[in-house]
Order: C-alpha cells, then sequence, then structure tokens
C-alpha cells in the first residue's frame, strides 16, 4: 500500500505542479494581455511555431552533451539521458520557483549518477559563464550592426517605461530602504557565517565546485566539442527565433539586425521577470517594431510584433512546462543510483 501510494505521489506531484504553472502564468495576465495572446494564435501559422520549437528543443539536447564534456575532467561519465532530464527538470525548476534550476539540475545528476552535489552545481556555474560571455558577444554583434539606431532605441525604451506610470504613486523614495535592507542582509549573512562552521563548510564546497567547474572546461578533453556545442545551442536559440517570425506574413521580412536585437530584448525580458512574463513579449515588440511600417493611428508598438512576441513566448513556455514536466516525471519514477 505504501509503495502504491509513493509511486502516485511520484506521478501527481510533477503532473500537478505543471498543470498549475500553466494555470498560474495564464491567471498572471490581464485581460488585455490575454485578448492579445489569442489574437496572435488565430493569426498565426502555427507549423512554422511547431518547427521553431523543435529547434528550440534542440538548443536543451546540445546543452545536456556539453555538460558531459566538462564533467569528464572530475572523473564522471555520466549517461546523455540523465544529463538530458536533469537540464529539463532545472528549466523547468526555475518557472515554479526563481533561481531553483541549478540547484535542482545538480541534484538530479546526483540521485542518478552520484556527481556530488559541489561539482554539479560548479560545472553548471562555470557553464552559465560561458553562455553569459556568448549572450554579450551576441549583444556586441548587434550593437556594431545597427550603430544609427542606438538613440531610437533609448528614445523607444524611455517612452515605453513612462506608458507604465510612475514607480511609486506614493512618492516613497526606495533607495534608502533597498540600501538598509541590503546592508542587513549582510550582516546576518556574516554572522551566520561567523556562527555556523558548517555553512562556512558548504560554502567553502560550493566555491571549491565552482574553481573545479571551471577549471574542466578548459581541462576538457574534447574541446572541439565542447566550442560546437556551445555555438550549436546559441544558433539553436537564434533559429527558434528567426523560425517563428514566419508564423505571421508581416513579420517575415524583419532584417536579421531587427531578429538580434529582439532576441537580445528577450533574453534581459526573460532575466528581468520569472519566465518573462508579460516583459518578453513587450520588449521584443518594443525592438522589432524599430523594423517595421509604422502602426496605423500612431503608437510605437505594431500589434504583428506584439504577437510574435507572444508567440515566441508562449512556444518556449509550454515546451519547457511539457517536456520539463516529463523529465522530472521520468526521474522520479527512475531508481536513484547506488553508489
Amino acid at each position: 500500500m505504501k509503495r502504491t501510494l509513493f509511486t502516485l505521489l511520484k506521478i501527481g506531484v510533477p503532473l500537478a505542479i505543471g498543470i498549475w504553472l500553466v494555470f498560474y502564468f495564464y491567471d498572471a495576465l490581464d485581460s488585455d494581455q490575454r485578448e492579445e495572446l489569442f489574437t496572435a494564435f488565430r493569426q498565426a501559422d502555427l507549423r512554422w511555431l511547431g518547427l521553431a520549437t523543435v529547434v528550440g528543443w534542440l538548443a536543451h539536447v546540445s546543452r545536456a552533451w556539453r555538460w558531459r564534456y566538462i564533467l569528464e575532467p572530475l572523473g564522471h561519465r555520466p549517461g546523455f539521458w540523465n544529463c538530458y532530464h536533469a537540464v529539463m527538470v532545472g528549466y523547468f525548476m526555475n518557472l515554479f520557483l526563481p533561481r531553483a534550476g541549478e540547484a535542482s539540475r545538480a541534484l538530479s545528476l546526483y540521485r542518478t549518477e552520484k556527481v556530488p552535489f559541489e561539482q554539479g552545481f560548479g560545472t553548471i556555474l562555470a557553464e552559465r559563464a560561458v553562455d553569459m560571455l556568448m549572450l554579450l558577444g551576441i549583444a556586441g554583434v548587434t550593437v556594431l550592426l545597427q550603430l544609427e539606431k542606438l538613440d531610437l532605441f533609448k528614445s523607444r525604451i524611455a517612452t515605453f517605461q513612462e506608458s507604465q506610470g510612475p514607480a511609486a504613486e506614493n512618492g516613497i523614495a526606495w533607495g534608502p530602504w533597498i540600501a538598509t535592507a541590503v546592508a542587513v542582509l549582510v550582516l546576518v549573512a556574516v554572522f551566520l557565517l561567523i556562527t555556523r562552521p558548517a555553512l562556512r563548510y558548504r560554502l567553502r564546497e560550493l566555491g571549491r565546485g565552482f574553481g573545479q567547474g571551471l577549471r574542466s572546461v578548459f581541462r576538457t578533453k574534447d574541446r572541439a566539442g565542447f566550442i560546437l556545442h556551445t555555438v550549436l545551442i546559441w544558433a539553436a536559440y537564434l533559429g527558434m527565433f528567426k523560425l517563428g517570425f514566419h508564423a505571421l506574413p508581416e513579420t517575415v521580412d524583419v532584417p536579421m539586425a531587427g531578429i538580434l536585437a529582439g532576441f537580445v530584448a528577450g533574453a534581459i525580458g526573460i532575466v528581468l521577470v520569472q519566465g518573462g512574463i508579460g516583459v518578453y513579449p513587450a520588449f521584443v515588440a518594443l525592438i522589432i517594431s524599430i523594423y517595421m511600417l509604422p502602426p496605423e493611428g500612431g503608437g510605437y508598438i505594431r500589434p504583428e510584433a506584439l504577437a510574435m512576441g507572444w508567440l515566441l513566448w508562449v512556444a518556449q513556455t509550454l515546451m519547457l512546462i511539457v517536456l520539463g514536466g516529463l523529465s522530472l516525471l521520468l526521474l522520479a519514477l527512475k531508481r536513484p543510483a547506488t553508489p
């Protein structure tokens, strides 16, 4: 009886989280955003959107394969599918709990392959450093391709910020309060580090794991493979973004410079808000509208640009919920590895 109940929980919890995420993201939309979303799907050629989603999924497949290259110098040779499921669980948990993805991914690999958490977590942080360099590189190329549009970008962003209304209607100066809160948190952290040897040890081990992960990037035996998969990951991200623009006839002719600028703007939106909800479509539309004819009746965002932002956001988010939830379910049913 206990085993049956435990199995049902293993199946039910991932499914419940996945269903909750769908309702959570939908409930977070206001009435205007829901109408924009439905309008976007009524206009779209979903075949192109499906192809874009498959290409985006290949980026996660490549990320799982690349992870194996930097785990090998640390003495671990995990199976591909365990790495893949851990990667997808990480993305899934990031939607459920902000910034929980990296820890969930490392814990998943510890459960299936007995890779020490500190080392797994360290390699993930090292990957993040490499990916940040790639994103900065793409942003740099984007800026170089359209230096003449920088002032226009700034004015559009300023107009968008003004349209969102004042940050604090009651006139409270938040700066001193934020600074005070940060100072208190720092003092609490210092106190805990001084009084809790176990915490000091754990943080030291995490730091050591990050150092090992960073060194393993340079010590991997297959550097060419690591570089190739890094390029493939970001090529797939850009490919998904580009293919999505074919779903609407009005966005097919957006030039590559606009694709790159919209991609960077969307990445910033995802960083700023959990899952990029609401912000991702707005940022993408704000930028790519610059490369389209001005909207009829004035304004600075074309309706088709906003529709494209919503289509890309839904495609990515649903993929992570469905495939990430499936990976979580499969790992829950899998027997843990023995040391």
